[in-house]
């Protein structure tokens, strides 16, 4: 089967009788909001409707994005 779902396997050794901290087990993964400021739009381009901005813009390809001023002045 697939060794990428978030289930739990072995917990830990038997003799402590415990779970050790950090232990890495399921929760909750993804649906962040993410905010970048100051990000330079470069250019406009309405034919093709497109923005050019400057940096990095989180997120997966296609996914929707908001743009709005910054809070922060740079």
């Amino acid at each position: 089967g697939s060794r990428y779902h978030r289930r739990p396997g072995s917990m830990g050794p038997v003799a402590p009788n415990r779970v050790f901290k950090n232990k890495r087990l399921a929760g909750r993964m993804g649906g962040n909001r993410i905010t970048i400021q100051n990000l330079e739009i470069v250019r406009v381009d309405a034919e093709r409707n497109v923005i050019l901005i400057k940096g990095n813009v989180p997120g997966a390809k296609k996914s929707l994005i908001t743009i709005k001023s910054a809070v922060k002045a740079k």
